[in-house]
């Protein structure tokens, strides 16, 4: 057996298509939708990340913010740039760049966010609507990889109904806010959260319909602990140095041979990277589809 491809970046530039589509509808109702990025110091990572999402959005007619504050500012300042988002009506959704210096209070600058207007679709008060399940239909902002996870396995026609889903990993960034999504009444599949410390990982694995390696652990997902025919997706990330080029190597928890025995696997990288960026522009397209109506 080898698995379907689960291309990411395929189905990411399907949804950037659609989200063109729909950012035309609004300009021509006199509203543009506009993503902010906070960016504190000038880490190169950083920078190429937040470029390449203002590059993304200003190409489907989006309107970008770039807010660049320096290494060395202080809490007052980043929460000024916070609240000055928060009281600007042409931005509807915004992030603020991680990791912060550590001299900042990231916990506060984060709360600080108006969760209508939260890109990353993590602020405690928009998880905690997923707790309690009232969100649906959606109104407020979906955690992104999360539900590019999900979105990429609905693009493939997989059908999450019922399913037995293994969650490996318990950041909240992915491993706790897909359960959320998972459980919801639209999907209803029966989730296990697992981690590192799990006793027996591979037993749980065997049995699972569908994988999410989230744990950051390198090749954590074998090919012996797969069950013939499930869905694997891969969005963990490990960096190594290369000892005969010095060189730093990325790579996925799940371990190439996965390929042989799932029946659907997602590549890493170009799987659920390119998804999650996605996402994050529709949560901003969707605040400014909510504020207009």
């Amino acid at each position: 057996m080898t698995a379907i491809r689960l291309d990411g970046k395929a189905a990411a530039a399907a949804i950037t298509a659609e989200l063109a589509e729909r950012v035309a509808a609004l300009t021509e109702r006199g509203v543009t939708p506009g993503i902010a990025t906070v960016l504190v110091g000038a880490d190169p990572a950083s920078q190429l990340y937040v470029g390449m999402k203002h590059r993304q959005s200003e190409g489907i007619g989006m309107n970008s913010i770039q807010v660049e504050l320096p290494a060395d500012a202080t809490q007052e300042e980043v929460e000024g740039a916070i609240d000055a988002l928060n009281a600007d009506p042409a931005c509807h959704g915004y992030i603020v760049q991680l990791p912060l210096p550590k001299h900042l209070d990231t916990d506060a600058i984060l709360e600080r966010i108006d969760p209508a207007k939260d890109a990353d679709g993590l602020h405690p008060t928009n998880l905690g609507r997923l707790v309690l399940n009232v969100n649906e239909p959606i109104t407020t902002p979906l955690p992104c990889t999360p539900r590019g996870v999900i979105e990429l396995l609905l693009r493939n026609d997989y059908d999450l109904r019922g399913k037995d889903v293994v969650v490996v990993g318990r950041g909240v960034t992915i491993g706790r806010s897909i359960g959320l999504l998972l459980t919801r009444r639209a999907i209803n599949a029966t989730v296990t959260l697992t981690h590192t410390g799990t006793v027996d990982l591979a037993e749980h694995l065997r049995r699972a319909d569908v994988i999410v390696a989230a744990a950051g652990v390198k090749h954590i997902v074998r090919a012996e602990d797969v069950k013939p025919g499930a869905a694997v997706l891969d969005v963990g990330v490990t960096r190594e140095i290369d000892p005969e080029t010095g060189k730093s190597r990325v790579y996925g928890d799940v371990a190439p041979d996965v390929a042989e025995v799932a029946g659907y696997l997602s590549p890493n990288p170009g799987g659920v990277g390119p998804m999650t960026v996605a996402l994050l522009m529709t949560n901003v397209v969707e605040a400014a589809e909510r504020a207009s109506a």
